[in-house]
């Protein structure tokens, strides 16, 4: 009898088992934490680039105003390759899955790009350069220059986007998977400035000291030799927890990216995705405007911090004494404290963002970006008044000051890398786009910015007396304005609209 009641039951307990919903398991924090520690080994190698390579390129013999267009090969390169590698990775069909070919051959493109710039001063001096006149070691800084944004875009963008596959629709999932690529950049800046701040390393690799190769440069090489070490590392560690499923090669469609079956484009190659923009709503719009508007205020920051620091700060110009040089490794300290506060903010981000709101969070910090930019343009007046520039070092109370705003600047900067990402990533995917798609969309509201920036910035400073200051001007306007639009149109928890449910 017990097993005829038992027989009976097991049907019915069948069919309740039949007609609940599946849920899918959460994804775990440590998978999440292992994926997302490629984003160090990239980080260490733009913050060597972003303390030390408009310094060294002026070395090299290119002056102030031309030093940015130097950079605009990073937004070009973003607004080609971003949206394309986005594409390719939605319907990757290798049996490696469809982010971490990606991610691995970006990974080996950065090594090579990172040992043609270390090395550029030693290929100039095989083809004939001298001291004081070096075409081909330009030549040589711009093209591994060109190679190395080429493949930060081409690691960062599968990166993020494998968060999103991983996390799904979960948002607080991932706004947690990218409060933890925050992080790993922040650990990466912290060693990456640490690195160039320190003024020894030539010691340590005296191979790197050659006649081609003064000092500066050989702690330069020596850097970005720990950064391949580091990078091989993370990147090792981030693809072999990450067990991605392959993409039929049949032709089946991920779900995040099958926008056809309702009428939208959903590839995020370059031409398709500006024919996505009619399908965009409000909020998407209100974020890459937000986005653009903040990149427009940091990008400035990004080029000239450590050459403000050794110009306007210590009084020092490229090749002319040791002032510049104390300047630009005091500037890169100052941003290695930025990357701790950006660390911290990093951990508390999603309980930031959960309290008060993405958006207000958001906003907030892009105010308190205005106010540092507003004060560096403070401190550069007080140097100038107190006529210490050309006869000695800073007094240190400007130092500590100019410190100060950079370490505070870490706060603002942690929301950046974070948040827009997981706000763009959500609405995106309730449109039945890609996650590729999602980082190329947002990061075309990044590149414009970019090369506005890059294209003027050195001529805009060179028409004002040819230091930073103006450019910091229009920052700190560009970050008032998004910190306002972030506030004001990017609804909290429990407003009307359930676009802050990111």
């Amino acid at each position: 009898m017990a097993n005829q009641e038992t027989q009976q039951r097991r049907p019915r307990q069948q069919r309740r088992s039949k007609d609940r919903p599946v849920v899918p398991a959460r994804v775990p924090l440590r998978l999440l934490l292992r994926v997302a520690s490629v984003a160090g080994g990239i980080q260490f190698g733009w913050a060597l680039q972003l303390s030390l390579l408009t310094p060294y390129v002026q070395q090299l013999g290119i002056p102030h105003v031309w030093a940015s267009i130097i950079w605009l090969c990073g937004p070009l390169s973003g607004l080609l390759v971003q949206p394309l590698v986005g594409h390719l990775s939605d319907r990757c069909t290798s049996r490696f899955g469809r982010r971490r070919p990606f991610i691995l051959g970006g990974a080996l493109a950065i090594i090579i790009a990172v040992l043609i710039i270390g090395h550029s001063a030693d290929i100039g001096w095989w083809f004939g350069d001298t001291p004081k006149h070096r075409p081909w070691a330009v030549g040589v800084f711009v093209f591994g220059f060109w190679i190395l944004d080429v493949a930060n875009n081409v690691t960062q963008g599968p990166c993020r986007a494998l968060l999103g596959d991983l996390t799904g629709k979960d948002h607080r999932r991932t706004r947690v998977a990218n409060a933890y690529f925050s992080l790993f950049m922040a650990i990466g800046n912290i060693l990456g400035y640490a690195a160039g701040s320190y003024s020894g390393w030539y010691k340590v690799f005296a191979f790197t000291m050659t006649p081609a190769c003064n000092i500066s440069c050989a702690n330069l090489k020596s850097a970005f030799y720990l950064d391949i070490g580091f990078i091989a590392v993370t990147t090792y560690i981030s693809i072999m927890a990450a067990h991605e499923v392959p993409l039929s090669s049949s032709g089946a469609q991920p779900v995040e990216a099958a926008a056809g079956e309702s009428g939208a484009a959903g590839e995020a190659f370059l031409w398709e995705l500006f024919g996505t923009v009619r399908y965009f709503s409000t909020p998407v719009w209100t974020i890459l405007s937000a986005t653009a508007l903040t990149w427009i205020g940091w990008f400035p920051f990004l080029l000239f911090d450590t050459d403000w620091m050794g110009r306007e700060i210590y009084g020092g110009e490229p090749n002319e004494g040791p002032n510049y040089d104390t300047g630009v490794r005091m500037g890169a300290m100052g941003l290695l404290l930025n990357s701790v506060v950006l660390g911290i903010t990093s951990v508390l981000m999603e309980r930031l963002c959960r309290k008060r709101g993405a958006g207000f969070v958001w906003g907030i910090s892009n105010i308190l970006m205005a106010v540092c930019f507003i004060a560096m343009l403070i401190v550069t007046y007080l140097a100038n008044r107190i006529g210490y520039i050309g006869k000695e070092l800073p007094p240190t109370g400007i130092v500590i000051a100019a410190l100060t705003i950079f370490t505070v600047l870490g706060f603002p900067l942690a929301i950046t890398y974070s948040v827009p990402y997981a706000l763009i990533s959500t609405h995106i995917q309730s449109l039945g786009l890609g996650q590729g798609l999602s980082m190329g969309v947002l990061n075309l509201a990044i590149v414009f910015p970019q090369m506005v920036v890059s294209l003027g910035s050195g001529p805009w400073d060179q028409l004002f007396g040819g230091g930073n200051s103006p450019a910091f001007a229009v920052a700190a306007v560009a970050a008032l304005l998004s910190g306002l639009i972030s506030i004001l149109a990017i609804p909290r928890p429990g407003g009307r609209k359930s676009t802050s449910q990111v």
